[in-house]
């Protein structure tokens, strides 16, 4: 069975940069599409960036546009998320998750999830 554990996050002032990473165990990291999702304090779990097997990216929301980034390096059966210019509501517990060969935006599309690291953006 799959397992993923998240690991990266901690506390930045706003404007830092954070890289996170999604190291998986129990099979090929190469057969899932990977999503990073959040989820903040009272609020639903959030889709941030998602990348496929053949490795096309999405972005499910648009407050992260041109400052997160998502890629995966198979050969370490790891996906990163790079956090770039952090904001206070960035603020959020990060979670990666596996999925089948295409991208979703929702929990719904993926079967295995990490336990998340906590990310904190404040001054």
């Amino acid at each position: 069975q799959l397992q993923l554990v998240e690991s990266g996050g901690g506390l930045v002032q706003p404007g830092g940069s954070l890289r996170l990473s999604c190291a998986a165990s129990g099979m090929f990291l190469d057969y899932y599409a990977i999503g990073w999702f959040r989820q903040a304090p009272g609020k639903e779990r959030e889709g941030i960036l998602c990348i496929s097997i053949s490795g096309e990216t999405t972005n499910y929301a648009n407050s992260v546009k041109g400052r997160f980034t998502i890629s995966r390096d198979n050969a370490k059966s790891t996906v990163y998320l790079q956090m770039n210019n952090l904001k206070p509501e960035d603020t959020a517990i990060y979670y990666c998750a596996a999925g089948g060969y295409y991208c979703s935006g929702s929990t719904a599309g993926y079967d295995y999830w990490g336990q998340g690291t906590q990310v904190t953006v404040s001054s």
